[in-house]
């Protein structure tokens, strides 16, 4: 008698169910039999997807980053490497908040309900680094950055990027400092930082604000809309409205 087939649906449901719950509860959470009386689905799902607990986790980790890696590659280059980095910073925000119970998993620290992320594991994660490398290294070989090693500025991105989401999804970031004007003007400041001139960043930033409502649409997954006309003014205070990307899976 051949194997029963696998349900791509029923993976999917459980990654979802097992990332909101672990995100929510806790370790404690993370049983077979409450995992499966969430997803409707008998105990043998999990193992049959997955082969263990510990392998549900690491497909958690791994579709997280599978989702920011599609987000990732909707953005295309153009003349303004500049631009183009500031996109990537709203697509990371974008996808993240989209997918906050995922997000938290693939940064959730040494211990996830009983399972450490191997070096394997976090090289998965790593490997969405690489458009970033690559943009930046765009934004220095322009002039619009100073000469500097471009993995060292994509690290810079990353850092703030991910120190911003996490605050923002922690719900600390409330007026006169919401999430969107710290945004706006964090992006600004990191490309003036790397050596952009003021202006010029501004104009790049209000640039991809406008183009992330193009190609992903007027609302984002969670049906926030966005208005990139308010992204422009950066350091000296206004803030845009929240964008989104889209969640995708791989």
């Amino acid at each position: 008698m051949s194997p029963r087939p696998r349900d791509p649906a029923t993976r999917a449901e459980l990654i979802e169910i097992s990332a909101r719950l672990l995100a929510q509860e806790g370790p404690e959470s993370m049983s077979s039999r409450r995992i499966a009386k969430e997803a409707g689905t008998s105990t043998m799902a999990v193992y049959t997807h997955f082969g263990s607990m510990s392998g549900l986790v690491r497909e958690m980790v791994h579709e997280g980053f599978g989702r920011l890696a599609a987000a990732f590659a909707r953005v295309e280059s153009s003349d303004d490497p500049v631009a183009d980095l500031a996109m990537i910073g709203r697509v990371y925000r974008g996808t993240a908040i989209a997918n906050a119970h995922l997000y938290s998993v693939m940064f959730g620290g040494r211990g996830l309900a009983g399972f450490e992320l191997s070096e394997e594991d976090r090289q998965y994660g790593r490997f969405n680094l690489i458009p970033v490398v690559e943009c930046a290294a765009r934004c220095i070989e322009s002039g619009r950055f100073r000469a500097e090693d471009a993995m060292l500025v994509a690290h810079h991105m990353w850092l703030a990027m991910h120190g911003g989401v996490e605050l923002e999804l922690g719900g600390y970031l409330i007026d006169p400092c919401d999430a969107d004007r710290c945004f706006e003007s964090q992006t600004v400041t990191l490309m003036v930082g790397a050596g952009d001139a003021l202006d010029a960043a501004r104009a790049s930033v209000l640039a991809s604000a406008e183009r992330f409502a193009a190609v992903f649409g007027e609302a984002g997954a969670d049906g926030v809309s966005a208005e990139p006309e308010a992204a422009g003014d950066g350091l000296d205070g206004s803030g845009g409205r929240r964008e989104r990307a889209p969640s995708e899976s791989r």
